[in-house]
């Protein structure tokens, strides 16, 4: 591996720790992404001619926080600024690695929280964490999520602004202020996730890196927040998720249905990563999710599935957080526990709900049902308008198929 190979390599896995710890000095996160961008041109420039140091992400961090220390310096309001760092910073550098982990450890939750703060909307703060804490190039961005780069740049370059103008502090909080911004972090995740375990626009079905940046995401909060239970319920229900990924595409990458997926391709080691997150979950709507999830993991063949278990568990997620979405897939799970007759007019109930007058799983389920129930005719029409409604080709190639199977009007 080059020099140059080696900087790239350990900034990306180094970056948000490094963002975060300057951060904590510069109190703007825009400055502390341009600083450790200038570390990473520092190192590009000194690494080949001086040698790789032994310990590169220390290097990069020192070298961040020391511009991040001057930058402090040359401002006018250095004196107030040195009262918030600590006075320490006057006439010692910073040490060349960290002293405390842990200190970096809660800067990086301080970079998540900061980057999910509510003040922005959810497309700013999913660009600005997948950009700030999962290391991601504004190109990579643009590609997870079928856009233009320019659009992603100027969506980060607004968050920047708007967390500055509204001076978000870089912190943790606590109390009901911290529950607030939690929700912010976890839905920001969640999303990310989902884009790429079902794309909703695009040739692909599934984009398998997005869903590991959220991972990985998911895994450094729980790690950040042991205590936190709605944090172990998204780890737990994004592992197992994650682990039908391979089975859910067939070799030309159409969409393969749960009921027709190659259970030995299910990843066995992330299915148990996920039971051990569940064991720590709390009662809340992501825990509820990875609680169904794990009934279907569970299931070594799509027969033996709890399904009465699963309605059950739809129900309480219907309490907990009333969903048009969730009654949907309430109802499907009502239909295999109990038959598409008992389904059918819980979904013919949804048909009024503006959220999802153009959702195309809503017109999909329903031919599901009237498929099972033998109205070939009605199932066919709904097929084709869900087809229509889908910006996924692969999914609309599913569904215009599952139309033609049942023959021609």
């Amino acid at each position: 591996m080059t020099p140059a190979q080696t900087v790239e390599t350990v900034f990306r896995i180094e970056s948000a720790r490094i963002i975060a710890g300057v951060a904590r000095i510069v109190r703007d996160v825009g400055i502390a992404e341009e600083l450790a961008q200038d570390a990473l041109v520092a190192a590009l420039e000194q690494w080949p001619r001086a040698g790789i140091p032994d310990n590169p992400a220390a290097w990069l961090m020192a070298t961040a926080r020391n511009r991040a220390v001057d930058l402090v310096r040359r401002k006018e309001t250095y004196a107030r600024k040195l009262a918030e760092v600590g006075r320490s910073l006057e006439d010692v550098p910073p040490p060349p690695e960290p002293a405390a982990p842990d200190d970096i450890d809660d800067d990086v939750l301080r970079l998540v929280f900061t980057a999910c703060h509510p003040v922005l909307g959810a497309e700013a703060r999913i660009a600005l964490t997948l950009r700030l804490v999962g290391g991601l190039t504004t190109q990579e961005i643009a590609r997870a999520f079928l856009t233009s780069e320019s659009t992603v740049a100027q969506r980060i370059v607004r968050a920047k602004r708007a967390l500055a103008k509204a001076g978000v502090p870089f912190e943790v909080p606590y109390g009901a202020d911290r529950e607030a911004r939690l929700a912010s972090v976890l839905e920001v995740i969640y999303l990310v996730f989902n884009e790429g375990y079902s794309a909703t626009a695009g040739d692909d079905l599934v984009r398998p890196a997005l869903c590991e940046d959220a991972l990985r995401l998911a895994r450094v909060l729980a790690a950040l927040m042991p205590e936190e239970g709605e944090v172990h319920g998204l780890a737990a229900l994004l592992e197992f998720q994650a682990s039908r990924i391979a089975a859910r595409t067939g070799p030309d990458g159409e969409p393969v249905l749960l009921a027709d997926q190659n259970r030995a391709k299910w990843n066995r080691m992330l299915i148990r990563r996920g039971f051990e997150a569940v064991g720590r979950a709390g009662t809340g709507p992501y825990s509820l999710q990875a609680a169904i999830a794990g009934c279907h993991a569970r299931a070594l063949r799509y027969e033996d599935t709890d399904w009465k278990t699963i309605a059950a568990l739809y129900a309480r997620l219907v309490r907990l957080v009333p969903s048009p979405v969730v009654e949907l897939n309430r109802a499907v799970a009502v239909s295999m526990a109990e038959g598409p007759e008992a389904a059918l007019p819980l979904v013919d109930s949804l048909a009024a709900e503006p959220a999802l007058r153009a959702y195309h799983l809503l017109p999909s389920v329903r031919g599901d049902l009237l498929e099972r129930l033998g109205r070939r005719a009605e199932a066919r029409t709904e097929f084709e308008r869900a087809a229509s409604l889908t910006r996924n080709a692969r999914e609309r190639e599913l569904l215009l198929g599952r139309a033609r199977s049942l023959g021609t009007p």
